[in-house]
């Protein structure tokens, strides 16, 4: 038997997806007969007869059958929703609306959302909502498409340009085919556009006919359910509900489930088994986000659909979990098997080597894992839950190998109170994943180059000084002269040699206006002890002289040059000059 699909709407904060799904949800209420749009815990379940009705002679222009009883539209919209749940083989929902403000354009979660979509292959229209603040609009009855072309040519101009530069950005940020819904060629090759407006209703019969005819044509194989057989579904949410306790919200995408099923769900450390005790549904077209919702107690529901389940034991449940229903008690076993298996999939060290990061549920867990795969970031540690004692010490214990992977990314976790984070390591958080992995590349571009800086700071850096003729102030035993940095940073404890590439002294102290410093740049003038030369022996007044860098050191220097000021780069290039007189492939 063919199930609803089930679709998920997925966008920016603001842009409006809640008021997308409640005009879905509006647009399909027949007058006189509310009782046609079924509510279900966080979805919404509109009958096929109820979009005939409602989308009428735009469904018959599509000249296809239809036996998909109708669409489940889940109600918890954005990117928790998606994430969160999910079935074996990727994410739950079978088709999707990206919602994109057209006025706006593509924003941060606009990007994640696509990013998503794309890892788990799911197909997706884009509903281009708020025409109607288009300045000048003009709102009326009857098709968008009718609409668009009754306005005023200023108007009509900036339409097609606001739809362009969508289709535009999607073709330079993700190389997608765009078009609006109704130039569209190839649905498999192109990506539909709808222009809508929630708060009209404009385009949202032709939002739910694209849907609903996408679903049909490419996704009727996958529909296919045992509608009989034991339930299979995803946790949306664990709530407390006065007088039942800790209760679970349930999307089913197959079977059925009864009162007193023996369930088997997906645990981090090993699965609940737990027996249903009560199922409930809303009343009929309750809004399912209102806190005083009214639920009414049934013995059984079939898939595709949301359900309200009280059972013992599911306080240690987390939303995107998978959950089994089983028959006979030989079943458990094999449930508790596939459940397990299903969160290895996500739950997993996947590298021997890498960062730690942790999420809010298996969903956006997953979704996490794929978008840092796609950018070949290493991972050693992926769970749920917040940050953790363990979590600290895996990405604390990867510092002296690469501290460049002692970190962790956290998509809506916090570091509890009680946990003190070691200074070694580095926490990125952020309730949008696209920002934690756009973060954490900012932070380690930054961090790679205060590494090799310090790095570079280890290594004898290039200098050139001069002796300045008048200012001996001792010959020897140690010799104290005036010199000026030519080039390049002095610093005490240097090696410094002669222009023959000598190595005769090095640098003792340095004294800039009386006062003892470790360093002097380019253009000071200084007074310096050299240790074991006397002046008008190995060193002469006027003598230009330079740091004796080791070859070893000379060759690394080169591989960190861009950290090199200009006059350094000036004084090694004469340096290797001066040793090349004697070895030609000296520091090569």
């Amino acid at each position: 038997m063919i199930r609803s699909p089930i679709c998920s709407v997925l966008g920016h904060v603001d842009h409006g997806k809640s008021s997308i799904l409640d005009s879905i949800r509006g647009s399909c209420v027949v007058k006189g007969e509310a009782g046609m749009i079924t509510q279900a815990i966080g979805a919404s379940i509109i009958p096929l007869d109820t979009i005939k009705q409602r989308c009428g002679k735009l469904l018959e222009s599509m000249n296809m059958k239809f036996t998909i009883p109708g669409l489940l539209f889940i109600d918890t919209p954005g990117h928790a929703a998606f994430t969160s749940l999910r079935k074996r083989g990727g994410a739950l929902a079978d088709i999707a609306i990206v919602v994109i403000d057209i006025n706006e354009g593509f924003k941060p979660q606009t990007i994640e959302a696509i990013e998503i979509l794309r890892s788990n292959k799911t197909p997706f229209i884009i509903a281009a909502n708020k025409i109607d603040l288009i300045h000048g609009w003009k709102s009326s009855d009857g098709s968008v498409l009718k609409n668009i072309q009754q306005q005023s040519p200023d108007v009509l101009t900036k339409v097609e340009q606001k739809l362009y530069e969508l289709v535009g950005r999607l073709h330079e940020k993700f190389s997608m085919n765009t078009e609006r819904f109704d130039r569209v060629e190839d649905f498999t090759k192109q990506v539909a556009i709808v222009p809508c407006s929630a708060k009209t209703g404009e385009g949202i019969p032709e939002l739910i006919m694209v849907v609903a005819g996408l679903a049909q044509r490419f996704l009727e194989k996958c529909l296919d359910c045992n509608v009989e057989g034991p339930a299979k579904g995803s946790i949306m949410e664990v709530k407390e509900e006065k007088g039942l306790g800790k209760t679970i919200d349930v999307i089913v995408y197959d079977g059925t489930l009864r009162i007193n099923d023996t369930i088997v769900i997906g645990g981090i450390n090993e699965p609940i088994v737990t027996k249903v005790r009560a199922l409930f549904e809303p009343m009929p077209l309750a809004e399912m986000r209102e806190k005083k919702a009214k639920f009414r107690s049934v013995k059984e529901v079939r898939a595709a659909t949301g359900v309200k389940i009280s059972a013992p034991d599911v306080d240690k449940a987390v939303a995107g979990m998978p959950l089994i229903a089983v028959r006979t008690n030989e079943d458990i076993d094999k449930a508790k098997e596939e459940v397990q298996s299903e969160i290895a999939e996500v739950i997993i060290e996947t590298d021997a080597e890498g960062i730690v990061i942790k999420a809010d549920n298996i969903g956006s867990l997953e979704a996490l894992i794929k978008l840092l795969r796609e950018k070949n970031i290493t991972i050693r540690n992926a769970s749920i839950g917040n940050i953790s004692k363990k979590d600290l010490a895996d990405a604390e214990s990867n510092f002296d190998k690469d501290p460049l992977q002692s970190v962790i990314l956290g998509f809506n976790v916090i570091i509890p109170d009680d946990v003190p984070v070691p200074k070694k390591v580095k926490i990125l958080t952020n309730d949008v994943i696209y920002r934690i992995i756009e973060d954490y590349e900012k932070w380690k571009t930054e961090a790679a180059k205060n590494i090799e800086a310090i790095q570079l700071d280890l290594l004898t850096r290039p200098c050139k000084i001069q002796l300045l003729t008048g200012y001996v102030f001792r010959q020897n035993n140690p010799a104290i002269v005036g010199v000026e940095v030519l080039g390049g940073k002095l610093k005490t404890g240097m090696s410094i040699m002669d222009a023959e590439g000598n190595e005769i002294t090095e640098v003792k102290t340095i004294q800039l206006e009386k006062e003892n410093v470790s360093e002097a740049a380019k253009g000071k003038q200084v007074a310096v002890s050299f240790p074991g030369v006397t002046v008008g022996r190995q060193i002469k007044e006027g003598d230009v002289l330079y740091s004796a860098i080791p070859e070893t050191e000379f060759r690394k220097i080169k591989e960190l040059k861009k950290y090199l000021t200009p006059d350094e780069i000036a004084v090694i290039k004469e340096i290797a000059v001066i040793k090349r007189k004697e070895n030609v492939v000296w520091g090569i």
